[in-house]
C-alpha cells in the first residue's frame, strides 16, 4: 500500500511539473524578448512619444496628417509594460482620387499586388539567366492625374533596381518626365505632370520584388485624415514608431473594437523624433544597406563587380553553370556537379593538380615519412647491437 501511495505521489509530482513547464513555455512564447523588441524597433526611422493623464483605459487617436510616410506600418510600444499594443489605422480617403489600374511588360499576373495596399504581397520579376533584367510598369487611369512623386516599395531582402525612367502620355505623345537615372531611394521626385498613362522603366541586376507603387495625386483633396488608434492604460508611457524601411511583424495581443468606438481622445499633433535605435536593413551584415547592395544575400563589403553588370561577383555566375561564384568550386569553368575527388576545395574541372590521394588527405605523406624514419631508426638500432658481437668475434 505504501508503495502504491508513493507511485501516486510521484505521478502527481510529474503532472504538476509538466504543467509548470508548459505554462512557462507558453508565457515565454507570448512575451517577446528584449532582443526581439530591439530588433522590431530598429526597423523604424521615426517615433512620437505620448504621455496622457487618464484614470481608466481610453482609446487614443494620434493624427499623422503632415508626416511623410512610405509604409503605413506602425508599432505602438507601451514603455511601462515593455510590450507592443495592437492598433487600428484610420486611413485617409480622397474625395476626387482617381482609380489607377496597373500592368507590366513583360506581362506579370501578380502586377495587381503592387496596388492592393498590402505590404505582404508583391509582384516578382525574376532575373534572366544571362542578362540584366528590365520591366515596364504601366499605370493607367480614366481621368488625367497630376503628380510629381512616385514611391516604389520593395519586399524585404531586395535591392533597388539599377535605374528608373518615367514617361507620361501628354497630348498623345510619350514624354520623358524623368530621364533614365540610377535609383538610390524608394521615393522619386519629378516635375509636376498631368497624364492618364504613366510608364515606368526599370532595369535590375538582382531578382526584383515590388510590394507597392504609389503615384501621388497632387490634385486630390483630403477628406478623412490619417490617424492610428490604440487602447491606452492609466499612468502608462507610450512610444509610437513609424516610417520603417522594411516589413516587420510586430507581436501584439488581442484588440478591442478600435474602429467604431465613440469614446475616443484625439491628441493634438505630436512632434516627431529620429529613432536613435534605427538600423538600416542589411540582411547579409556586410555594412551595405539592402537597397544599395549589389549582392543582398551574401556578404561582400567590397561590392566587387568585375564585369560591371550591377550584380556583385559574390552572387554572380561567371560560368553560367547554375552555381553562384561564392559557392562554385570552379567559378570560371562550368561544373554543375561540383565534383572534387581529391577534396581540396578546387573542382576537378579546374584543378591544376592530379587528383592524388595525398591532396585529399595531406597527412598521408607525413605518415609515410614517419614510417620510413621509424624503419631507419629500427635498422640503426639493430646495426648498433650487432657491431659489438662482430668486434668480439674478430678479437677471437
Amino acid at each position: 500500500m505504501f508503495k502504491t501511495m508513493k507511485l501516486k505521489i510521484l505521478f502527481l509530482f510529474f503532472v504538476l511539473f509538466s504543467i509548470n513547464i508548459i505554462f512557462i513555455l507558453t508565457a515565454n512564447a507570448q512575451t517577446p524578448s528584449n532582443e526581439f523588441i530591439s530588433y522590431v524597433i530598429s526597423a523604424y526611422r521615426l517615433y512620437k512619444d505620448l504621455s496622457i493623464g487618464i484614470n481608466t483605459p481610453k482609446v487614443i487617436e494620434i493624427p499623422f496628417n503632415y508626416d511623410f510616410i512610405e509604409r503605413f506600418d506602425f508599432a505602438v510600444f507601451d514603455r511601462t509594460a515593455n510590450k507592443f499594443e495592437p492598433y487600428f489605422l484610420k486611413q485617409e480617403t480622397l474625395i476626387n482620387e482617381v482609380p489607377i489600374s496597373i500592368s507590366s511588360n513583360p506581362n506579370n499576373r501578380d502586377a495587381i499586388f503592387m496596388k492592393d495596399n498590402n505590404f505582404q504581397t508583391y509582384a516578382d520579376f525574376p532575373l534572366p539567366e544571362n542578362s540584366q533584367g528590365s520591366v515596364q510598369i504601366i499605370l493607367s487611369s480614366e481621368k488625367p492625374i497630376t503628380s510629381s512623386k512616385l514611391t516604389i516599395l520593395l519586399d524585404n531582402y531586395v535591392s533597388l533596381p539599377n535605374s528608373i525612367e518615367i514617361l507620361a502620355l501628354v497630348n498623345n505623345q510619350n514624354r520623358i518626365v524623368l530621364a533614365k537615372q540610377k535609383m538610390d531611394q524608394e521615393t522619386i521626385y519629378f516635375p509636376q505632370t498631368t497624364s492618364d498613362k504613366w510608364t515606368i522603366n526599370l532595369t535590375f541586376s538582382q531578382p526584383l520584388r515590388i510590394s507597392e507603387i504609389y503615384l501621388k495625386q497632387d490634385s486630390a483633396t483630403q477628406s478623412i485624415k490619417r490617424a492610428i488608434r490604440f487602447l491606452a492604460q492609466p499612468n502608462h508611457l507610450y512610444r509610437i514608431y513609424f516610417h520603417p524601411d522594411r516589413l516587420v511583424t510586430v507581436p501584439v495581443g488581442e484588440a478591442g473594437d478600435l474602429a467604431s468606438t465613440k469614446d475616443v481622445i484625439v491628441i493634438d499633433y505630436l512632434p516627431l523624433q529620429n529613432n536613435p535605435n534605427y538600423i538600416i536593413a542589411d540582411s547579409d551584415k556586410d555594412g551595405i544597406p539592402d537597397i544599395k547592395d549589389n549582392c543582398v544575400s551574401i556578404s561582400n563589403p567590397d561590392q566587387k563587380d568585375e564585369d560591371n553588370n550591377g550584380r556583385g561577383d559574390a552572387c554572380d555566375d561567371f560560368d553560367n553553370d547554375g552555381v553562384i561564384n561564392s559557392k562554385d568550386n570552379c567559378p570560371n569553368v562550368p561544373n554543375r556537379n561540383q565534383s572534387d575527388i581529391d577534396g581540396d576545395g578546387i573542382g576537378d574541372a579546374c584543378d591544376p593538380e592530379d587528383n592524388r590521394i595525398t591532396e585529399r588527405y595531406p597527412w598521408v605523406p607525413w605518415v609515410g615519412i614517419g614510417f620510413a624514419a621509424s624503419v631507419l631508426i629500427f635498422l640503426f638500432i639493430l646495426t648498433a647491437k650487432a657491431n659489438p658481437e662482430t668486434k668480439q668475434d674478430n678479437n677471437q
